[in-house]
């Protein structure tokens, strides 16, 4: 309740309100932005997306009014003074890029809307609830509380926000509230196929032999607990593929017996990402990721380390498992 109060006290007295999301942003961060820019527009708000990076084009189809601007194109039109100035899917500014970071500086309020873990004294003055399976269905309850009623654009960007950062609802985060909003936006237009098929998009047979070569190569440790697959630009661009199209490849991971942290590493350069993944209550990949010099949920965190590809894998499942026996 206190969160809905304070983003409508906030939003009411605002005219003038840029959105954002990090850098890199995924359809939750990218969604959520979305629907919030056209419910505030509902409302009679000079509303704008702006963001560090131009849209990737697999989400355009989710912007259908164009709500989402470069900074170059923001600058040919700025708003003499931001009322609002209002951060999706992190709680953190160093995350939405250094340049639109310079916008915060000409905003009276600034808010934080997200559902990632953060001390307590910043979710005391921000819109943060740990508890929502992704940013799309806080929301899309945010905009309940303001009186708009969702309509079709609206509610396709926040079903694809949630399904993205649920991994099709498989996370332990997934409440019956998550599935009321969700009832919500079905009725409001979406048809759950064709919201999957578009974000998820068809694919051509290298991805299907880029996915055959990774799973193949899938490694264990001896208690099958940490499980690990491996991957690098090389072998994206040789199978014709895109870096977007492996995020899910971790996923299949989960089905193991006995699984307690799903592992990617992806060659990037002279760096590796290291993306993790859990389906138990228990275990806090977020906290693994935290240590690692990265962050996340509990359930879906990510972090970069730096150094030789196979020393990199090996220390941090060394790493992993040592987390797992604290």
């Amino acid at each position: 309740m206190r969160i809905k109060e304070h983003f409508k006290k906030l939003t009411k007295k605002a005219n003038n309100i840029v959105i954002t999301t990090h850098i890199h942003p995924d359809a939750d961060g990218i969604g959520s932005q979305i629907a919030l820019c056209m419910a505030l527009r509902k409302l009679g708000k000079n509303a704008i997306c702006v963001n560090e990076e131009p849209l990737f084009d697999r989400y355009r189809y989710l912007d259908p009014d164009n709500v989402i601007i470069s900074l170059d194109e923001y600058k040919k039109n700025e708003f003499a003074e931001i009322d609002l100035f209002i951060v999706t899917d992190t709680n953190s500014l160093p995350r939405i890029g250094t340049n639109v970071q310079q916008l915060v500086l000409k905003s009276r309020d600034l808010l934080f809307i997200d559902h990632h873990p953060c001390p307590k004294e910043l979710q005391a003055i921000h819109c943060i609830d740990t508890n929502m399976a992704a940013t799309g269905e806080l929301v899309g309850n945010l905009i309940e509380a303001v009186g708009v009623e969702f309509d079709q654009k609206i509610a396709l960007a926040l079903y694809t926000a949630i399904i993205i950062d649920t991994s099709s609802f498989r996370y332990p985060t997934v409440t019956g509230n998550t599935h009321r909003i969700i009832a919500k936006l079905m009725d409001a237009g979406v048809k759950p196929p064709e919201a999957f098929n578009r974000i998820n998009g068809t694919k051509k047979i290298g991805y299907m032999q880029l996915l055959g070569k990774v799973l193949s190569s899938a490694q264990t440790t001896k208690d099958e607990t940490v499980a690990w697959i491996s991957l690098s630009e090389e072998m994206i661009d040789f199978h014709d593929s895109d870096a977007e199209d492996t995020h899910g490849f971790i996923n299949h991971l989960l089905i193991l017996d006995n699984i307690k942290v799903a592992c990617m590493f992806r060659k990037i350069g002279n760096k590796v990402k290291v993306s993790l993944r859990s389906a138990v209550d228990e275990i806090d990949v977020g906290i693994m990721a935290q240590a690692l010099g990265g962050g996340g949920h509990n359930h879906s965190a990510a972090t970069i380390l730096e150094g030789d590809f196979n020393e990199v894998v090996k220390s941090t499942i060394k790493k992993i498992q040592a987390m797992l026996e604290s």
